[in-house]
Order: C-alpha cells, then structure tokens, then sequence
C-alpha cells in the first residue's frame, strides 16, 4: 500500500487514534533521482501554492489494486513505453513543496521493511504514522499519532504545514474523505491488471462529486490523474 512517491520520484537503488504528536527538529529533506519521468511544470507549480492542501496520493493497477496479498512490487516496474510521455527534470523541486507524510500502520511498517534493501523512500521530510501500536521508529522526522482525525488536521497539520500528502492505506484515505478533510486525490496508474489484491475504493459507501485538476502521462506508460474532491 506505498504510495507513488517511491515509484516516480524516488532512488531505484532504494526502490485513527490518541490525542497528541510530538514535535521534533526536522532535517533537510533528502534529494531523490527521479527515475520514471518527471511532473510537468504546469504540475509543479500547482504545488507551489500556499493553500493548505492535503492530498491522497497512491498508485494503483488499472483495475485499482493497490498492494498485492503477498505485499510484492514487482508489478510497479515497468517496460511499456509512451513515445508522447512527458520527461522532464522537476522532481527534486516536486518533492520539496511536500511538507508532511501522512500513514497508517501497515503502509509504514511495509515502507519501514522495504527500506532493509532500498532505503526510507521518504526521505527526511516529516512524517505521521496513525497507530494505536508502538511501533518502532528509527528517525527524527517520524512521530506517532492516535487521536481524532479532525484535530490532527486542525491541531496539527494546519498551524505547521501547506501541503500534506496522506499515501495509505486505502482504510486512511476512506476516511479523511469520509470526514472530508482530502482536498485532491492523485492517483498513479501502473500499466498492469493485477486481477486480486487490496483495492484502492473498496465500499466506499458514498458519493462524492471530483473535478478533473490535470491527467500526466509518462514515458514508461503510468498516467497520473489529479482530481480535486468537490465539498
């Protein structure tokens, strides 16, 4: 259940709740090689913007399968190739107008075992893993939180951050959209029908209106859908 970010921006060599956070000195955020293609200009400086935002941002199969059962991502590889792909060298910038990683327990403790061969694909930006669990945390810019979602979004994230990227689960998303505390939803789709796994909307249980903010297509054939969720 990782989000995209590894996928598109990061290094390949290194391919709810309480009532409190506590705050730490946060470093610089690590520099990543981009490795898939690049966002577009037009796409970055749509991040720029000093609105709050919070994004949910996953990658998902086209049949909208966002981790297979045996946890393996063989799948976000791929050898298809757009000649119309968009390659351009923004991704270092794309990633520094990211303020703070929002995840649940599962998507962190899959990125934190990933990270033994590959490295902590989210760099040194800050990050808030949602858990009733102790969880072993390693680094300074990753905290705890098991609280109300509403007043991590208002305590927590608004007074400290413009641009929250929340990148699993499926169970974390469902709700900060049931709640209506998600802004936009990015959603990388990878050229492969999986056929079984963990869906990205599984009963979803409402409806809810989105306008289509932009659509990238890039060279290897993931296309990346930005649509903001209408409240």
């Amino acid at each position: 259940m990782l989000s995209a970010i590894n996928l598109i921006f990061g290094n390949r060599k290194k391919i709810s709740f309480g009532t409190s956070v506590r705050k730490r000195e946060i470093p610089r955020h690590r520099k990543y090689r981009a490795v898939t293609g690049n966002v577009r200009s037009t796409a970055y400086s749509q991040m720029t913007t000093e609105t709050f935002k919070v994004t949910i941002h996953m990658v998902s199969s086209l049949d909208g399968i966002i981790a297979k059962k045996d946890n393996s991502i063989s799948w976000f590889e791929t050898s298809d190739n757009y000649e119309k792909g968009v390659t351009e060298q923004n991704a270092e910038e794309f990633l520094k107008t990211i303020d703070c990683y929002v995840m649940g327990s599962r998507t962190y403790e899959h990125a934190l075992e990933l990270s033994k061969s590959y490295g902590w694909v989210y760099g040194d930006v800050p990050t808030i893993v949602l858990t009733h669990r102790k969880l072993p945390i390693d680094r300074q810019n990753i905290e705890t939180y098991s609280g109300d979602l509403n007043k991590l979004v208002d305590e927590r994230l608004k007074p400290n951050y413009k641009n929250i990227w929340v990148v699993g689960g499926a169970m974390l998303a469902k709700d900060f959209i049931h709640l209506k505390l998600a802004d936009e939803i990015r959603q990388s789709i990878i050229p492969i029908i999986l056929g079984d796994g963990t869906p990205f909307f599984d009963q979803i249980g409402q409806e809810h209106a989105l306008h289509l903010k932009d659509v990238i297509a890039y060279k290897n054939g993931i296309v990346e859908l930005c649509y903001e969720i209408r409240k």
